[in-house]
């Protein structure tokens, strides 16, 4: 953040002050200012001055760039996708109130998506029952209910993904169990042995019957499936290890979390568990240094710690730690269909809740040639630029009969935080004209130069001419009104 920048960011301010219960006279005497300037910033009718962000990273050991709008503009981006449905067509709701309600309280956005995330439920379950109904089938009980996953990343995010008791506990057990003594395979296996009694079996996939992990109460025995490679094998012990040893502390966290069904509650158990085992695999600190040190290279760092590419990524996005703190990761895994099954934004990049993403992200490209690394310099809609990588993936799968799943994972940060990456040699991170344009996705995206468009811009009116042909296959368009 430039000294010379301007920067308004009084709801934030005001947020952080109330999330820490101060009154303005209490924090403004801890920022060495009147009660009245710090209203005035509050009502952003005073800009931020660098003298005061330092002071605010140094009095409240905070991250200055929490103000630089990062949660707002992804509570901008979710308003935006929400309200582009057709059903809003009438309100005559424009981009500043969405802008304003999304600087004002990006909580109330969150209560607002997950408002429309159970319209949607209820519409697709109204829709099914009628098929069923009209095919005359027995409608089961529970058919309807809708899946809770979307809560939980809305949990994982509102915590930054960062659990720093499961950090700290995977570190003390590192120590414990003699990690860095030994191929981390055989140090988790003898663990668990002399620690839990419990035994480790790798068997023939055909018994495991599809699964890749069986914890068997009875006979005391871990079984892991022949299909798991030696990192996939790994985490799996070191995800029982953290359920044998940090069931109370995830139980706390899973309480914080104010779900209500049992659901949600299981999907984060199992959220902060493969949290807990990233972090035994890859403790905070000697995790952080090395990357630091190696510039971030996913391959070495799956070479020392003995993890996959996935997994390195993942626990990239998880290094938070005050003090400490990582470039600031966004995430995001796809299959061939373009399907998400993970995401976790972060530096304000844009990821669409309830679609797909830019056919121009080398995120696709990935897939054309399994095992390389694509890198891509992007410009989302707000001029903001950020730096991506990705590459192919693959999950337990192997002989005849049996396939593997491949997925394309993407990992990236703000343009800012390139040049720390190995990745960005050869870049003029500098040279705006380098980076391409893409948007969060077809119908959120309103550039219309764009020929790979698949679906029209759900904020623009199309104006169709039989004569006229653009770059774009749906015409032209204009603002709705």
């Amino acid at each position: 953040m430039a000294a010379d920048r301007k920067v308004f960011a009084g709801p934030r301010v005001r947020r952080m002050r109330r999330d820490r219960n101060l009154t303005q006279a209490k924090m403004a005497e801890a920022l060495g200012i009147s009660a009245s300037y710090l209203n005035l910033i509050e009502r952003n009718q005073r800009p931020i001055s660098a003298q005061i962000l330092l002071k605010l990273a140094d009095v409240f050991d905070m991250d200055v760039k929490t103000l630089a709008g990062d949660e707002e503009a992804r509570a901008l981006t979710t308003l935006k996708e929400i309200f582009s449905d057709a059903v809003f067509k009438d309100a005559g709701i424009g981009n500043q109130d969405l802008q304003d309600v999304a600087s004002a309280s990006p909580g109330i956005v969150d209560a607002i998506a997950h408002l429309y995330r159970a319209y949607e439920e209820a519409v697709t379950a109204s829709s099914f029952l009628a098929e069923r109904l009209a095919d005359r089938d027995m409608v089961e009980p529970g058919e309807t209910q809708g899946l809770p996953l979307e809560e939980v990343r809305d949990f994982i995010n509102s915590r930054g993904n960062h659990f720093p008791q499961l950090d700290d506990a995977a570190e003390a057990l590192y120590v414990k169990a003699e990690l860095a003594k030994d191929e981390p395979y055989v140090s988790l296996r003898n663990y668990l042995r002399d620690e839990h009694g419990v035994t480790t079996r790798v068997v023939p996939h055909d018994v495991m019957s599809g699964d890749l992990r069986r914890y068997d109460r009875h006979r005391q025995t871990l079984f892991l499936s022949e299909l798991l490679d030696q990192p996939g094998r790994c985490f799996q012990l070191a995800y029982q290890v953290g359920y044998f040893e940090l069931s109370r502390t995830m139980e706390d966290i899973v309480t914080s979390s104010g779900f209500a069904s049992e659901e949600p509650k299981r999907l984060l158990r199992i959220a902060l568990a493969n949290y807990f085992a990233a972090a035994l695999l890859m403790p905070y600190a000697a995790f952080f240094r090395t990357a630091e040190e190696t510039r971030y290279d996913i391959r070495l760092l799956g070479r020392r710690f003995g993890t996959s590419f996935e997994q390195v990524c993942h626990r990239l996005t998880t290094l938070q730690r005050a003090g400490a703190r990582g470039i600031p990761f966004f995430l995001i895994r796809v299959d061939n269909a373009g399907n998400v099954s993970k995401r976790f934004s972060a530096a304000g990049f844009h990821f669409a809740r309830f679609g797909g993403t830019c056919p121009r992200w080398n995120v696709h490209d990935a897939f054309r040639v399994p095992g390389q690394i694509y890198s891509q310099v992007v410009q989302m809609e707000d001029g903001i630029r950020y730096f991506s990588i990705a590459r192919t993936v693959s999950r337990a799968g192997s002989g005849m009969g049996v396939p593997g799943d491949q997925y394309v994972v993407g990992l990236g940060c703000e343009i800012s935080h390139a040049k720390k990456l190995i990745y960005s040699a050869g870049y003029d991170l500098e040279d705006e004209r380098g980076a391409t344009p893409i948007g969060v996705n077809c119908r959120l995206c309103e550039r219309m130069d764009c020929s790979q468009r698949a679906f029209p811009p759900l904020k623009k009116r199309l104006e169709v001419d039989e004569h006229v042909r653009g770059i774009s296959p749906f015409g032209h368009a204009v603002d709705k009104v």
